[in-house]
């Protein structure tokens, strides 16, 4: 179970965020997660970097990730280059055949992409990514718009937000898709969604969109649908396939898909020093407004393979 961890208030952060901090930290100890009867995911504490070469961690990380898709990781140690994750990530690669990271954007060659908010765009030309703003990201899955995108992602903690704001937002898909009718599951099943590649993002200027579907089903998970989705490069070619979609994100919204799909996990879970996994087939995620513009996540993507339907 994820432990809910206070952030130490006497850390070092920007004069104009203090008493914000300290306000928006007195109000989110007396607040729970979204939803007292969802599972919360597990963390495991890691007290040294050697843990990410033991095959013994790495088959605990492997069997999390297959059970419910996400899981918290706690670090011990100070690891400002991601070593943990690097080693892990070669592990995973070894042992359980996960293909290894993909680059992040069309010039970003990397394996991480630092997320944190841009301070300032050089030229017209400089497609600013969403993740990059201090702006809300709604309910999205990574790289759906490719047609082998990423199952996994994972984002460590080098600054959390000591303003009270970047709340990461996950919601179980398998929960979501309960509440849809049958029809518009089958609607969101079919290949009659055109999904655009944000201009950030595309790196063949004669491929800027693929033809896919929104739900899909894994042969390892008959009974548990996956899911691509992020609403502003979703557009529905047929009026079932729009009328699906109509349905989706009104679901979205519901207080029973809240309170039953999905977890709020704020600064005090996720603080410095935390990394967070997750299944991004199996779980969309989102994001809420940045207040601390020195917040600073490092992502990676792995495993890329075809989103089947």
């Amino acid at each position: 179970m994820l432990k809910i961890s206070t952030i130490n208030q006497n850390a070092t952060s920007s004069t104009y965020c203090n008493f914000i901090f300290h306000y928006s930290s007195a109000i989110c100890n007396n607040r729970s997660f979204s939803s007292t009867t969802f599972p919360i995911p597990r963390t495991i504490e890691v007290p040294k970097l050697s843990y990410s070469e033991q095959l013994d961690h790495i088959n605990q990380v492997s069997n999390e990730l297959e059970r419910t898709g996400a899981l918290k990781i706690t670090l011990g140690f100070h690891d400002e280059r991601s070593k943990y994750l690097q080693v892990l990530l070669r592990g995973l690669h070894h042992h359980h055949g996960h293909n290894l990271p993909i680059p992040h954007s069309a010039t970003v060659g990397s394996w991480y992409w630092d997320v944190r908010p841009k301070k300032e765009k050089f030229g017209t030309l400089d497609h600013q990514a969403r993740s990059e703003t201090m702006d809300q990201f709604p309910w999205h899955t990574d790289c759906s718009y490719e047609h082998d995108p990423p199952q996994y992602f994972a984002l460590q903690v080098l600054q959390h937000d000591r303003c009270g704001g970047g709340t990461l937002s996950i919601m179980n898909a398998q929960r979501l898709i309960q509440h849809l009718s049958p029809e518009t599951q089958s609607a969101l099943a079919a290949k009659e969604y055109r999904i655009c590649t944000p201009p950030e993002f595309v790196r063949n200027p004669n491929m800027t969109h693929i033809v896919g579907s929104v739900l899909s089903v894994t042969p390892t998970h008959k009974s548990e649908p996956l899911i691509r989705f992020r609403e502003d490069i979703f557009t529905p070619l047929t009026d079932q396939a729009a009328r699906a979609l109509v349905e989706l994100k009104n679901t979205l919204g519901t207080k029973e898909v809240r309170e039953q799909a999905t977890l709020h996990l704020e600064a005090g879970n996720l603080p410095k020093g935390s990394i967070i996994l997750v299944d991004n087939r199996r779980w969309l995620h989102a994001r809420n407004v940045i207040r601390d513009p020195e917040r600073h996540l490092r992502r990676v993507r792995w495993h890329a393979c075809p989103f089947t339907s």
